[in-house]
């Protein structure tokens, strides 16, 4: 899975919209619709979807199968 998959695949188990997610992180939508597409975001973005949908870095790029935030 890659980094655009899993992000949709987020948005989706969770009834989200591009635009919910797009103003929950502070960025316009079609800035958002870019990462869905395959653009990297920046750590920042990274950061704040991390953040935002609750789970680690590590499984939004797609380095574990884990979601939970080791602490």
């Amino acid at each position: 899975m890659s980094f655009s998959e899993r992000l949709v695949s987020l948005r989706k188990e969770r009834g989200l919209t591009q635009k919910n997610i797009a103003d929950g992180i502070h960025v316009k939508e079609p800035s958002y619709q870019r990462y869905e597409y395959g653009r990297v975001p920046t750590a920042t973005i990274l950061i704040a979807l991390a953040d935002y949908f609750n789970i680690s870095v590590d499984y939004l790029l797609c380095r574990t199968d884990n979601p939970e935030i080791n602490k």
